[in-house]
């Protein structure tokens, strides 16, 4: 099927007189049933005013696509209207109408041209054209014109694109702020290289972006879900698809998009692969089917529950800290500094925020490996470990104990008839697995899990001196290693159950090695340029602010290309910053944040930036004294490649 099966030349308006919306749409439509395309034209006006009254079809650019499918419509066509005076339509002022008509039966491809169509608008050039054309043979002339190009171009495309091969995926990591889109952009940088079609969705901090449709799935040759927290893959139905860790993604995309390439997209009964007819698929990243570790699992369920979590303590730490300001006891109704401002930060803080994130944590923990059914018994849990004492490290026992409990219930459950499943699932389900979950909390798991925590808390209060140094030392140094890896997320998580239980030093020195890897690399690329490529000095500017942000992801694709000058060289500088943050007493009651939280969540803000500041020039000194400088060979290698 061409453009010319839906377009008419008659069907095109050029007018300049004054119309809004309603007119517009009233003279197109008119003109359709003028030309025998539209039988029934209230039939049709009432179902393009519908979609209409749904969304506004002003798309932006001074284009308006209205459309609409009606058993009035004999034959599916376009209707172009061009208006230089501009019609008011929604609160936007569009140049350029493209009525779609359709009749109910309308088969697929009549549909998909009117649709390639419609994307034609979208671009700059065309519409330039379309809006300088002095009559209708003009308008009819771009239309073929650039349905002739597309087609060319499509063709040469084809030719280059690794015969027409298609990758798709879905990235998300702990926090969706870096890794996510790191992933997503080193898979789509490989792809380009292969010259394949490619689109990854990113499962970030502010939601979903670049959503995979059904039609993205259907014509999939290749499909990478790459994640540190669970992702909904049942939209891929029986489809194969390649289970990596961000990490992998970034590091390695040549070698997952083959892996995605050889494995294909057709269910295989005996895949070691992932596959949405394994039930596992959705809810547990350790099956064997999947060929993925209990380890890599245990990861994945923490991952996604902290996810959650790192807000409530984020805003609740911040609050209280704010609290503070105010005085010590300034939120306490019976103290003489008592202020009502005090008083309503700490309550949004310590008696809201606060109490909810260990059940947050348990939740998602638990919605990770059982899905919807497991989040009212995780959540319930993490309660009963937060008022029982148990803390951080409870809600995490609580989470995996109903998660699996309500997996448990679920799979032994499935054999009840179909009539009664909606009811099991709202009630029977989630009682008996909250029941199970309670009773081991109140009865087993809370005193032991409070004792636990009593101990290591007592630890680190009584800490002074070289053992403060050490501590800080070490977890900075974690926290600086793999930049964002496992290993920079276990130290996060032992401080963040320290963090639930008021200790709040090993935070201060946490955050330091965050932020020292990519501000000692800024500095570095600074001070040291001659042993920096000009790409890897453009990168480094953005690490001032990824820095400053707590984002240590920044500092990964320098690690990645010189590991054994760049890891040594993140690691002491940010255990040395971490080791003095801790040995001068130095606490940070907000775990993420940066430099925008050290004013209000910092006992000594000053001598904490003095301690970041430290680490990053350390870390800064020992790359420019390792890193070779860059050779004349090199350089003008860059030259001719045309980076410098």
């Amino acid at each position: 099927m061409s453009v010319k099966d839906v377009i008419d030349k008659e069907n095109i308006i050029i007018s300049n007189s004054s119309m809004n919306k309603q007119t517009a749409i009233d003279e197109m439509v008119s003109l359709l049933n003028k030309n025998g395309y539209v039988s029934d034209a209230d039939s049709f006006k009432a179902a393009v005013n519908k979609r209409e009254r749904e969304i506004s079809t002003a798309v932006g650019y001074g284009v308006a696509i209205p459309h609409g499918k009606s058993e009035g419509v004999s034959e599916s066509t376009i209707v172009i209207l061009k208006n230089l005076n501009g019609i008011s339509w929604d609160n936007e002022t569009v140049n350029l109408v493209f009525m779609i008509a359709a009749p109910m039966d309308a088969n697929d491809e009549h549909l998909r041209m009117l649709s390639t169509i419609s994307t034609y608008l979208m671009d700059e050039t065309f519409r330039a054209k379309l809006l300088t054309a002095m009559n209708k043979d003009d308008i009819y002339k771009d239309f073929i014109d650039e349905s002739e190009e597309k087609s060319k171009q499509s063709s040469l495309d084809n030719a280059t694109k690794n015969n027409g091969k298609y990758l798709i995926g879905i990235s998300a990591c702990m926090t969706g702020i870096a890794h996510t889109y790191m992933a997503a952009e080193s898979l789509q940088n490989e792809a380009k290289k292969r010259g394949m079609k490619y689109k990854i969705q990113t499962n970030g901090s502010t939601g979903i972006e670049n959503q995979l449709t059904s039609q993205d799935i259907n014509e999939a040759d290749a499909i990478v879900v790459a994640h540190d927290v669970r992702v909904d893959t049942s939209v891929f139905g029986d489809k194969n698809f390649v289970d990596v860790a961000v990490k992998k993604a970034i590091d390695k995309p040549a070698e997952v998009i083959d892996q995605a390439l050889n494995l294909g997209v057709n269910y295989t009964k005996d895949s070691n692969v992932s596959s949405t007819q394994d039930k596992d698929l959705n809810n547990n990243p350790d099956s064997d089917k999947k060929g993925s570790s209990f380890a890599r699992a245990f990861y994945t369920h923490i991952m996604s529950g902290v996810s959650y979590m790192i807000p409530f303590v984020v805003v609740g730490g911040i609050f209280i800290a704010i609290s503070f300001m105010f005085g010590i006891y300034a939120s306490d109704p019976k103290s003489s500094t008592y202020n009502v401002w005090a008083a309503f930060f700490n309550e949004m803080g310590g008696n809201a925020a606060f109490k909810l994130y260990v059940p947050v944590l348990a939740a998602y923990i638990s919605w990770s490996i059982a899905e919807k059914p497991g989040l009212a018994p995780g959540m319930i849990g993490g309660m009963m470990a937060m008022n029982g004492g148990s803390g951080f490290l409870g809600g995490m026992l609580a989470g995996f104990l109903a998660g699996y409990v309500t997996k448990f219930i679920i799979k032994k459950t499935k054999r009840i008839p179909h009539t009664y499943q909606g009811l099991v699932s709202v009630l029977f389900i989630p009682l008996l697995a909250t029941f199970i979950v309670g009773f081991v909390m109140f009865f087993i798991l809370n005193t032991p899990m409070s004792e636990l925590n009593k101990f290591l808390t007592n630890w680190l209060r009584t800490m002074n001196g070289s053992s403060e140094f050490v501590m800080g030392a070490i977890l900075a140094g974690m926290m600086s290693s793999d930049m964002g890896g496992p290993i920079n997320k276990t130290a996060s998580a032992f401080g963040l159950a320290m963090f639930a239980s008021k200790i709040y030093g090993p935070s201060a020195a946490l955050m330091v090695g965050g932020m020292v890897p990519p501000l000692g690399i800024a500095l570095a690329t600074l001070l040291f340029k001659n042993k920096f490529s000009n790409q890897e000095r453009e990168a480094g500017k953005a690490n001032w602010i990824l820095g400053a942000c707590f984002i240590t992801e920044g500092a990964i694709p320098f690690a990645a290309a010189d590991p054994l000058r760049t890891i040594p060289a993140n690691i002491i500088g940010g255990a040395i910053g971490g080791a003095l943050s801790m040995t001068l007493g130095i606490t940070l009651q907000a775990p993420h944040g940066g430099i925008f939280v050290i004013p209000v969540a910092c006992n000594k803000p000053l001598l904490y930036i003095g301690c970041i500041l430290l680490g990053s020039v350390i870390t800064a000194l020992i790359l420019g004294f390792t890193k070779k400088t860059l050779s004349e060979s090199e350089r003008n290698q860059q030259m001719a490649a045309g980076i410098i």
